[in-house]
C-alpha cells in the first residue's frame, strides 16, 4: 500500500523533464498539477521558461493537460491564455479526474505521465490510476492550509522511504 505513494521518478523542477526523454519512453501526454508544480501557488501566470517548456512539449507532439484541485477561476485564468485544457476541482487523489484526463487526451495510461509536487494527491492518484508518476520539488516554500497538513504527512512518508532505501534523491532544503 505504501508503494502507491512512491513516485516512479523525481526531479527538482518540471523544467528538467525533457521531451526527448518522454518520447523515448513512449509518452504522448502529460497530466500535470498547477500550483507549486508549474508555478508558485500564488503566481498568476507562466514564466518565460515554462512557456518555452510547453512549446518544446508541443513541438514533440506531447499533449499537456492541467489537473488541479484548485477552483475554476485559478485554473482557467492560468490555462486559458496558454490554450491548455484543464480540469479544476479535481478532488485528487480520487480517480475520476485521472480517467477524465486520459479520455480528453485520447491516449492510453501507458502513454501518459502524471507530474506533481504532492505525494498524497498527485503521486498517489497517478499511481492508483496506473499512470507513470514524476514528483517535482515544490516551487514555493509556502503552501495553502490543507497542503501544509499534507506536507507533514509527506515528510513522514519520505523519511520512511529513505530509511528503507526506496528513494535515492535528496529533498531541497
Amino acid at each position: 500500500m505504501l508503494k502507491l505513494f512512491l513516485p516512479n521518478e523525481q526531479v527538482n523542477s518540471i523544467l528538467e523533464i525533457k521531451s526527448e526523454h518522454l518520447v523515448q519512453q513512449g509518452i504522448k501526454a502529460i497530466i500535470t498539477d498547477l500550483d507549486n508544480t508549474l508555478v508558485a501557488w500564488d503566481r498568476p501566470d507562466a514564466t518565460p521558461e515554462l512557456l518555452d517548456w510547453f512549446n518544446k512539449m508541443r513541438d514533440a507532439g506531447i499533449k499537456v493537460l492541467i489537473v488541479s484541485n484548485n477552483n475554476r477561476n485559478r485554473v482557467s485564468s492560468f490555462s486559458t491564455p496558454l490554450e491548455l485544457p484543464y480540469i479544476f476541482e479535481a478532488r485528487k487523489p480520487l480517480g475520476r479526474a485521472f480517467r477524465k484526463a486520459i479520455k480528453l487526451l485520447n491516449v492510453q495510461k501507458s502513454e501518459t505521465v502524471m507530474i506533481g509536487d504532492q505525494l498524497l494527491t498527485d503521486v498517489f492518484g497517478g499511481n492508483r490510476s496506473g499512470i507513470h508518476t514524476i514528483l517535482v520539488i515544490p516551487i514555493a516554500a509556502t503552501d495553502g492550509f490543507w497542503t501544509r497538513i499534507n506536507r507533514k504527512i509527506e515528510r513522514q512518508l519520505m523519511n520512511f522511504f529513505r530509511r528503507k532505501g526506496m528513494i535515492q534523491w535528496e529533498e531541497r532544503q
